[in-house]
């Protein structure tokens, strides 16, 4: 066998390094996704120290969103219910997977005191996937909806609901004792993209849930989201838009995908802010009554302003 020096050794394993790299090539940010810091973090601070008073938990902080810094300096924020730990591992994703702790009974208590103590107006309510509850977590939901009213009914709720996998039909009948003012559920991506991008949930069934939720509740606007820069057509964004249409979502957001770490899903392109503003102006044509698209967009991003646009 043919002996290799050291020197020899490093350049094979450097090679390799290099294979590596390419085949997961990390594109370089544009201009228009560069992020001006705040200075003064006194107000970020004040509300990050609300929520961990009341063990509480956002998506902000877990899915390590981007615009964290603005919106917690305007003293808003997207609680997440039913634990930080989800039943599922989507590969775009930064919030944690395994084996999820028991239901918070006193968590839509604690959320509505929040609320309050924030003074919002509008708040944003969503959750990790619970594909290990009989309801999908429905009932906690609901009982947030119902804690918040019981405080101030005038606070606008807006939930954003995981796909209720095996309970849709149990799910939504639960949530319709108690309805949100706006019901969110983000179809996230194309239907050819799903297996890759979302590998425990289904397209049609995403497409239902929303469907099934505005025939209960024809009066409450249902709005979706998708996230762009994962290998999508332009084609095929606009036949999602159709087929949200089709199923009477008035909502839209449409954001750019950023990768959160190394080990999720690599961004095959960064999409200009002109071709989101070109999104816009289909999604209104086509009878959206609101629609938000740009680089930094998010589901719950400006949501009170979204609300004011219907």
């Amino acid at each position: 066998m043919q002996n290799i020096s050291n020197k020899q050794n490093k350049n094979i394993i450097s090679t390799i390094t290099l294979i590596n790299r390419q085949d997961k090539l990390i594109l370089n940010k544009p201009n228009w996704l560069k992020i001006k810091l705040p200075t003064n973090t006194d107000q970020i601070d004040k509300i990050k120290k609300i929520i961990k008073s009341q063990n509480l938990h956002t998506v902000c902080e877990e899915a390590a969103c981007p615009n964290l810094p603005e919106c917690f300096n305007r003293g808003t924020a997207t609680f997440m219910i039913l634990g930080a730990i989800c039943t599922r591992r989507c590969p775009f994703c930064n919030v944690m997977s395994g084996r999820p702790k028991i239901i918070d009974k006193q968590e839509p208590e604690k959320l509505a005191n929040t609320v309050i103590k924030m003074q919002l107006k509008h708040v944003v309510i969503t959750s990790v996937n619970r594909d290990d509850l009989k309801d999908g977590g429905a009932q906690q939901f609901a009982d947030c909806i119902y804690s918040i009213r019981k405080l101030n009914f005038k606070i606008k709720i807006e939930i954003l609901v995981p796909d209720f996998r095996g309970c849709n039909k149990y799910a939504l009948n639960i949530l319709n004792k108690f309805p949100p003012d706006i019901f969110n559920h983000n179809i996230e991506s194309v239907p050819r993209l799903y297996a890759k991008v979302r590998p425990g949930a289904k397209y049609d069934r995403s497409i239902k849930l929303l469907k099934n939720f505005n025939l209960l509740n024809p009066k409450i606007p249902t709005k979706s989201g998708l996230m762009l820069g994962l290998g999508e057509t332009k084609e095929e964004v606009i036949q999602v838009m159709k087929d949200l249409r089709q199923s009477s979502v008035s909502m839209l957001t449409i954001g750019q995908y950023l990768r959160p770490t190394p080990k999720h899903l690599p961004v095959v392109r960064y999409v200009h802010p002109e071709e989101f503003s070109n999104f816009k102006k289909i999604a209104i044509n086509l009878g959206f009554t609101s629609a938000m698209c740009g680089p930094f967009v998010r589901s719950s991003y400006h949501a009170e302003k979204q609300k004011n646009n219907i």
